[in-house]
């Protein structure tokens, strides 16, 4: 039975991960659980950033559910955004891909970079990270971040890793509780 729970600007579409396929990239495990939405695709979008974020289920039932789907109001009128991430990491290390890279998801919203380009989106990776507002993510969810953000980093010239809360500041807070500059070690 399929069941929809609310996440923290997101909406989860509970009972779709039971048939993923496990693949490799350069050794990273993913499984494959691409989606039908939150996303456009394109032809040959240049990526040159990592984006990372943080989600939870604030609606009642398994704090961190594994993200599927997600809706959020739009700030600018009352339409329905689709929103979606890349790659959801849960609690275990598992890395579960919703989008295909060559696609651009939608997961940055109003942003911009250090160099000021805006419109992320089409040039960024966006990594959820199931976490919460008082705990920090899990040693298997670091190790799981590091591998996939070394496994994107051999594959495109990466010009920046940053989170959410570096390219949207007073907009967004996350990752949340975690030591970025711990993280930033572990990244080639």
């Amino acid at each position: 039975m399929t069941k929809l729970l609310k996440y923290t600007g997101f909406f989860l579409l509970f009972g779709l991960l039971c048939n993923g396929q496990l693949f490799a990239q350069s050794g990273v495990k993913v499984v494959s659980k691409l989606v039908s939405f939150g996303f456009a695709a394109v032809e040959n979008r240049k990526i040159d950033v990592v984006v990372v974020h943080s989600t939870f289920n604030n609606s009642g039932g398994d704090f961190y559910d594994i993200l599927i789907e997600s809706n959020l109001d739009n700030d600018d009128d009352d339409l329905l955004e689709i929103l979606s991430a890349h790659y959801v990491i849960g609690r275990d290390g598992v890395i579960y891909q919703l989008v295909n890279e060559k696609n651009v998801s939608y997961h940055a919203g109003k942003s911009q970079l250090p160099d000021g380009r805006t419109g992320l989106n089409t040039c960024s990776i966006g990594i959820e990270l199931m976490t919460s507002f008082t705990e920090a993510p899990t040693e298997e969810q670091m190790k799981a971040l590091a591998g996939l953000v070394n496994d994107i980093k051999l594959r495109y010239s990466i010009k920046f890793v940053l989170r959410h809360s570096d390219i949207a500041p007073g907009r967004k807070t996350d990752p949340w509780n975690m030591d970025w500059e711990e993280f930033l070690t572990r990244i080639n």
